[in-house]
């Protein structure tokens, strides 16, 4: 590169002749590789040449290529100083090679400074603005290029379609789609089914989908993350039995998007997990880095640290996300040893980044492991120059405040060099929940409510502090606030995954047809518990009612149900899955220890947060959750 540049200062200062460029541009445009590109321009222009309207926009397409900044800038000082660049084409090949080189910033300038406009100028903007994260911009430059009267072609639909997710804007593209007679094609069709998706319009894109004569990899990869973006995990086995059927083969793609819809779903099993593996397996694709990461993360989110470790141990190549999610694994269940153990194992191999530290950081905390989360926290500047983010000091005050140490913890945040963001004042609010703490939970929330006011939880979280201090009055204060702030309180179920199938319970839930013989169970479970020393706790019951109501209506959670359900429904000898999709109630884990303790079954539950596993009375989170 050093003697490219030489070589080109000389020519462009020792005074040659200029001749003619027609042949230089043939040999441009043949040229095929990138590189072969840049080096043939890079000698025309030693031999000075100089370059015109036709020679520019092929080097520059290269420098995209190669996503090469430099030369890419170093061209468009050139089409400057040589008179070239209010050529549309240049102008256009420069804002989409700025853009695939990370400089959307440069490529906006480019156009705001282009005097003439065509619809591939419109477009590359467009799909600038997809590629770097502006849809809002993106449908603003759409609405504008109709109002010019440029009408948008193929490249402008595939670029824009990304960016769309209300469904009147989907509506109206789709409309002049349909006007321009490429409502057929397939790549926009594949595109379109993804658009209803993201806007919620899921009946559409299924059939726009069915709609597909000739369907490609492609098409099914489309269906498969619409139904997973709407977590319709039913639905994505469907297609990809389907696609099997049809004999199509996946790729790595298709491989992430199945991995994921399992890892998303609240309604996917561990047998079901199961079977995606040995899909995996089958068509060889267990070697793939990301692949074999993505299963990691499916098995420790179905609750089978033992099969994630085994995927782990298998790979022959692992990067730092690979390590940082079975480290995470390990913290989620509660098992905060075996995740510092593989840290330091990692540190032999890699050097750890901010990502692997807020996985052990939350796995000390989830473990109560305090003195070793201080290590690990001061380690991050001291050995390895990692400028803690906010991620890392909430990871801290929840590390902090789970023990107790909620004192430690104020001054914690008080000291931050940043400002404290909602995860922090998240984390002190939980803490507060554990170890109730009225001043310090209305710290926490008021300014929780200043950045985070859409978040149900952190008003509950108050509500459940103060009502277990015995200030309804104050509880009720904040239920109010709610309502006046149009916040709605999220319906909380669990899910139950019984002879491979899997069963959803609201608190209450009368519509399974054993609901009579579960209740008369439940009743019967709820007496022998007790007998153990089970206390029922009413501070998660509703508090405006009477204490006796209460017990009642703690009886009817969700948790309990599915529990008693999958008890009656399974193997003595079988583990009980249950999935949450809030935070387990207080009252349920407790209930949860006792039940495994008369039992003798082992009850495994994730909730919105962490896996708790019951067994013998005690849960592997030691109660600190």
């Amino acid at each position: 590169m050093v003697f490219q540049r030489a070589v080109r200062f000389r020519a462009l200062h020792n005074g040659s002749s200029w001749e003619p460029c027609a042949s230089w541009n043939l040999a441009i445009r043949n040229a095929g590789a990138p590189a072969r590109v840049l080096e043939l321009y890079w000698r025309m222009r030693a031999e000075r040449v100089p370059p015109d309207g036709h020679t520019l926009p092929p080097v520059i397409k290269a420098c995209a290529q190669l996503r090469d900044l430099s030369a890419g800038t170093e061209l468009h000082r050139d089409a400057a100083q040589l008179g070239v660049l209010p050529n549309l084409i240049v102008s256009n090949s420069l804002i989409s090679m700025y853009s695939k080189c990370g400089r959307f910033d440069l490529s906006n300038k480019v156009f705001d400074e282009m005097r003439e406009r065509n619809v591939v100028t419109w477009s590359s903007m467009i799909g600038a603005c997809a590629q770097h994260g502006h849809p809002t911009m993106a449908m603003f430059l759409f609405k504008q290029m109709i109002l010019e009267r440029i009408r948008p072609n193929r490249p402008t639909f595939l670029n824009l379609m990304p960016c769309v997710s209300q469904a009147e804007d989907a509506d109206e593209l789709f409309r002049f789609i349909v006007e321009d007679r490429l409502d057929s094609d397939l790549p926009i069709k594949n595109a379109a089914v993804l658009m209803y998706s993201r806007c919620g319009r899921i009946g559409i894109a299924r059939r726009l989908f069915d709609g597909i004569e000739n369907k490609d990899l492609y098409s099914w990869s489309a269906m498969i993350e619409a139904f997973t973006n709407a977590d319709m995990f039913d639905e994505t086995l469907k297609v990809l039995r389907q696609m099997m059927a049809q004999c199509v083969d996946p790729d790595y793609v298709t491989m992430l998007g199945i991995i994921g819809a399992c890892s998303k779903s609240t309604l996917s099993s561990l047998r079901q997990a199961k079977f995606i593996h040995r899909f995996v397996v089958r068509h060889s694709f267990e070697q793939n880095l990301m692949v074999g990461t993505s299963l990691i993360d499916m098995y420790v989110k179905r609750g089978s640290l033992e099969s994630a470790r085994r995927v782990f141990d298998q790979m022959q190549e692992r990067n730092l996300v690979t390590w940082s999610t079975m480290i995470s694994g390990y913290g989620m269940h509660g098992k905060g040893e075996d995740a510092l153990e593989l840290f330091h194992h990692m540190k032999h191999f890699f050097r750890p980044d901010h990502i692997v530290f807020v996985s052990v950081l939350s796995a000390c905390s989830h473990a109560g492991l305090i003195e070793e989360g201080w290590q690990c926290f001061n380690s991050m500047t001291r050995e390895f120059g990692i400028v803690p983010r906010a991620e890392h000091y909430a990871c801290m005050v929840d590390l902090l405040g789970r023990a107790g140490k909620l004192k430690e913890a104020r001054e914690f945040i008080e000291q931050m060099p940043i400002k404290p963001d909602s995860s922090v004042w998240g984390s002190l609010l939980g803490a507060c929940r554990i170890h109730p703490n009225v001043e310090l939970a209305g710290l926490a929330a008021r300014s929780l409510f200043e950045l985070d006011s859409k978040n149900p939880g952190r008003y509950i979280c108050l509500s459940n502090i103060y009502t277990s201090l015995g200030k309804i009055d104050e509880a009720n204060q904040i239920r109010n606030l709610m309502r006046r702030r149009g916040v709605k309180k999220t319906d909380g179920y669990s899910v139950v995954e019984v002879k491979n199938k899997v069963y959803k319970f609201a608190v209450g839930d009368q519509m399974n047809p054993q609901s009579k013989l579960i209740y008369r169970e439940l009743a019967i479970l709820m007496d022998r518990i007790r007998e153990e020393g089970y206390v029922p706790n009413t501070n998660f019951a509703l508090h405006d009612v009477e204490e006796e109501t209460k017990e009642t209506s703690l009886y009817i959670h969700s948790e309990k149900l599915a529990i008693v359900f999958g008890l009656m429904n399974s193997a003595p000898d079988s583990d009980i899955r249950i999935h949450k999709n809030l935070r387990v109630c207080g009252d349920c884990h407790t209930a949860s220890k006792f039940i495994s303790k008369v039992t003798q079954r082992r009850i495994v539950m994730r909730d919105s947060h962490r896996f708790h596993h019951f067994s013998n009375g005690m849960c592997s989170c030691g109660d600190y959750w």
